[in-house]
């Protein structure tokens, strides 16, 4: 996925004084790392005050100060708190809908169905079943071997988290931690991406008012500010965006043993098999491909369609793809240098014998790149090793299903694959041997908004859980409390180690399995011998 560009902390010397000088340059001159200027129809932006990198640590010394206060607030009244977002977001959706269109060049419809309308449901998820899964688990102890004792595993939360999403999904990416980091007891400090950072303010607006001072706070900048915030001192970097600045950050974090959850890219891969509704895939396919200008990380990157319906459904796709309205159903690209990218892979692709079916690349500058079908018949290209992250749909025809998962799965990417059939037992099947982290059947990418479900991906995709209760393993910790009620002055293992203690202890190994069934009556007989003994002290 692209991102910001959040860089590795800065080197010592000349280097980090050259790097922290930089913000104060461009403030001087009236510039900065922000886009003055809308991507779809040019628009002046509004203006967005720049966090200087020196100003970082503050931040996140306020969110430590106020997250012990935070946590200490019950988990029910947080969800009071939290839950209040929602009737905000969708009093606002129309504004929410707008600033994304302006600032990112999303279709109006997108923006209101991607953004708004799940983020509703997300707070609703979390803030109604949170107490619970928050709730202390007990832990079985046999009464015989530690008598007296109960124990029960906490969630602690993780304390800072340092929130740094990309410009994609600008509001609903944040809200998918913000939301759950919160009601665990954590304290945010949140990047957005310098790319969308007015949708990064508004996510911030939309919790004023509701929470204590430091609890959330947002941080305005590029690479010179991620990387302070990662200096900072935080407890957990949840990190969404490409994969180099995430190895970067993954490096970064270990140096200093802050775990980090990471969401990197996706080289997606929808298999059509023969026997699947071919209206239904065609249409499901040339959704999943185009969606947000194909700017998403669960974007349909490869098609693998199976020999004997090739020809029709790839007709079908051409035909689909070709009734799309620029910007109506398919918005401009948000950056120049991801359509740069994207029309270079394309390139590459036709050089090397790639067959373009509908669509091409935009006249050079322009962001209106059109929804783009190619037939490709190589796999030793960009297009379809690298993420490509954008309107480009590369269609490749296979012997069989065999063939479309071993080449599905030998991508290092490994977000979601598509499975398109009518036969349930057979898709299932082979949704077992998939690598991806999200598999679905006869639909294509739309999992991230259902706040129930794990988004989650493996190799260069990233390790990384948001929503369902495993999220909760990456924004808290286990806490293990014990309590002994028992009466005993002593424990069999507390000192003194006697010659009785030895014998109990290989007289133990011997009943629980170490011996036949004559063996354990004998050491049955030992260890009441040697507890008489170890009674007395010997």
């Amino acid at each position: 996925m692209e991102s910001n560009t959040t860089a590795l902390p800065h080197a010592e010397g000349a280097a980090a004084d050259e790097a922290a000088a930089a913000p104060a340059r461009r403030r001087a001159a009236g510039a900065g790392p922000f886009p003055a200027r809308g991507p779809a129809g040019g628009e002046l932006l509004d203006d967005v005050e720049e966090t200087a990198p020196s100003a970082v640590g503050e931040l996140v010394a306020r969110a430590r100060v106020a997250q012990g206060a935070w946590a200490e607030v019950p988990v029910r009244e947080r969800a009071e708190v939290i839950a209040k977002v929602k009737k905000r977001l969708l009093a606002r959706a129309e504004e929410i809908a707008a600033l994304l269109h302006l600032e990112c060049g999303k279709p109006i419809e997108e923006a209101a169905l991607a953004e708004v309308l799940p983020n509703a449901d997300l707070i609703d998820y979390w803030t109604l079943s949170v107490e619970e899964l928050l709730d202390a688990s007990p832990v079985d102890l046999d009464p015989l071997a530690y008598p007296g004792k109960v124990g029960r595993i906490q969630r602690a939360p993780r304390g800072v988290v340092a929130l740094i999403t990309p410009w994609n999904y600008p509001v609903a990416i944040p809200l998918r931690t913000i939301v759950p980091a919160l009601l665990a007891g954590n304290t945010v400090v949140f990047k957005p991406s310098e790319v969308t950072p007015r949708a990064g303010a508004l996510v911030a607006s939309l919790f004023e008012g509701l929470l204590p001072d430091g609890v959330l706070a947002v941080a305005q900048g590029g690479s010179d500010v991620g990387a302070a915030l990662i200096e900072a001192g935080v407890d957990l970097v949840v990190f969404t965006g490409s994969v180099a600045t995430g190895k970067k950050i993954a490096v970064a974090c270990a140096e200093r043993l802050v775990p980090t959850s990471l969401e990197l890219g996706g080289k997606d891969s929808a298999i059509v098999l023969g026997d699947c509704d071919l209206e239904r895939a065609a249409r499901g396919v040339v959704w999943g491909a185009f969606t947000n200008a194909g700017q998403n990380c669960a974007s349909i990157e490869r098609v693998y369609v199976e020999r004997a319906i090739a020809d029709r459904f790839i007709e079908r796709v051409v035909a689909l793809t070709g009734q799309l309205r620029a910007g109506v159903d398919v918005g401009v690209m948000t950056t120049a240098r991801q359509a740069h990218i994207v029309r270079r892979q394309l390139a590459t692709a036709v050089e090397g014998g790639a067959e373009i079916l509908a669509g091409g690349a935009p006249e050079q500058g322009s962001l209106a790149f059109p929804p783009t079908v190619v037939r490709v018949e190589r796999e030793d290209t960009p297009l379809l090793r690298e993420e490509t992250f954008g309107p480009i749909l590369p269609v490749l025809v296979v012997n069989d299903a065999e063939e479309a998962v071993a080449r599905t799965n030998a991508s290092r990417f490994a977000l979601t694959t598509s499975l398109w059939t009518r036969g349930r037992e057979r898709a299932h099947a082979l949704a077992r041997r998939l690598r991806s982290g999200v598999v679905t059947i006869n639909n294509h990418g739309f999992t991230g908004a259902l706040p129930a479900a794990p988004w989650t991906g493996t190799g260069d995709s990233g390790s990384g859980v948001t929503s369902s209760p495993h999220a909760l393993a990456e924004l808290t910790r286990p806490r293990f409390i014990l309590e002994d009620r028992s009466r005993a002055k002593s424990e069999l293992w507390w000192y003194p180690y006697t010659p009785a203690l030895r014998t109990i202890a290989f007289a133990m190994a011997r009943v629980r399995g170490g011996a036949g069934w004559f063996g354990r009556v004998s050491a049955l007989a030992e260890l009441a011998a040697a507890f008489a003994k170890r009674l007395l002290g010997r």
